[in-house]
């Protein structure tokens, strides 16, 4: 086996592609530690500044997705520039492998690397692929993704079971007293966690704003990431109903392994990075889709586990009216807690970074 294999990872626009690819990365790294890596990713977007962080080189395409404006008129200028770019980077590269994750960048570096012949494998995030995945997929030599039922969009013979990678230190740690500690609440009452993304989720604040008086009629706790642009109306309702002992507003939650050793049950939209952290820590959840994700694929992502009993799930636009109803009524059945602690843990695939690196050792001839 070739000490130092030449990996391309390409993809990214939002955290549920940017994580994984920095997983696969590191996961390579861990087997092969002279390997080197190589990411290419869209200009302007969130990759750019997350890959380097990570300690790894990208480069950036003029590229990005379809609008319904003026900015479309652009489109087909970036993809022919995209492409020839991508065509350049991989040349002068020679990779023994192209790995795409999904995103803007991910179908400009694929179909480059088919027209040099070089091998491709995709890791696909979510229970319905996005439109860059279907393409360029009938081609890659291996297909990773993290639920089954696949084959309606990909080769079965090519597809593996894989789940998705998640980023480092994510899993519940510490004791409950430690983490009640560190966001100053009370480890002897039931708490929830609401992550609504990095950016928050406005439909989810909304919700809880709505019938936020129920948290101290219920004696309930509440750990509220609410993004930047909702935390000062959250504070002031906070404020203006005395609930500063039970309610936490927060922009962003660092400490997410603490969060989830602290949570009983969680409320969070339905990406597919989400659903796999939740997954691996057996958590109960209440899914509230973001209705505006690419051809709804939150949604089909959640109504998977809620056919499996593992989820409950919320429209965004019912939020305002049955969230925390919802919320109350799971909170006060432990019996069904337990249940989709069980059902959800079926989902976790806590080693997919690592299948995912030996499929490519397997599929690829990385040998001197």
């Amino acid at each position: 086996m070739k000490t130092n294999p030449k990996i391309v990872i390409s993809g990214g626009g939002t955290g549920g592609h940017i994580f994984p690819a920095i997983a696969i990365a590191d996961a390579l790294k861990r087997k092969f530690p002279e390997a080197d890596i190589l990411f290419i990713g869209a200009q302007g977007r969130m990759e750019m500044e997350r890959v380097p962080k990570a300690g790894y080189p990208i480069e950036g395409l003029w590229i990005s997705g379809f609008t319904k404006d003026l900015r479309a008129l652009s489109l087909p200028f970036k993809l022919i520039s995209s492409l020839t770019k991508a065509r350049r980077i991989l040349k002068n590269f020679q990779p023994d492998v192209v790995i795409g994750v999904g995103g803007f960048a991910s179908g400009p570096t694929l179909k480059a690397a088919n027209w040099l012949g070089i091998p491709t494998v995709i890791q696909e995030q979510n229970s319905y692929p996005g439109k860059t995945n279907r393409n360029v997929g009938q081609k890659a030599k291996a297909i990773c993704v993290a639920y089954d039922h696949m084959e309606q969009w990909f080769p079965a013979e090519r597809i593996h079971l894989t789940g998705n990678p998640l980023r480092a230190n994510i899993a519940a740690s510490g004791t409950r007293e430690e983490a009640a500690a560190y966001f100053h609440v009370d480890a002897k009452k039931p708490v929830v966690l609401l992550v609504g993304g990095s950016q928050g989720a406005l439909g989810i604040n909304k919700g809880i704003s709505a019938q936020l008086n129920l948290f101290k009629d219920n004696d309930l706790q509440l750990i509220w990431q609410t993004g930047k642009t909702y935390i000062t109306q959250a504070q002031e309702e906070v404020k203006a109903l005395d609930l500063g002992d039970k309610v936490k507003p927060t922009v962003f939650i660092d400490r997410m392994d603490l969060a989830y050793t602290l949570a009983d049950v969680v409320i969070s939209r339905a990406g597919a990075m989400s659903i796999s952290e939740l997954a691996l820590v057996q958590k109960p959840v209440i899914f509230v889709p973001l209705p505006t994700a690419a051809e709804d694929h939150q949604t089909k992502n959640a109504q998977r586990l809620v056919d499996a009993e593992a989820a409950l799930m919320v429209r965004n636009v019912e939020t305002e009216t049955e969230l925390v109803p919802t919320l109350l009524k799971l909170v006060n059945d432990p019996i069904k807690q337990e249940k989709m602690k069980v059902n959800i843990g079926k989902f976790a695939r806590p080693n997919a970074a690592e299948d995912i690196v030996q499929i490519i050792v397997n599929s690829f001839s990385l040998v001197d």
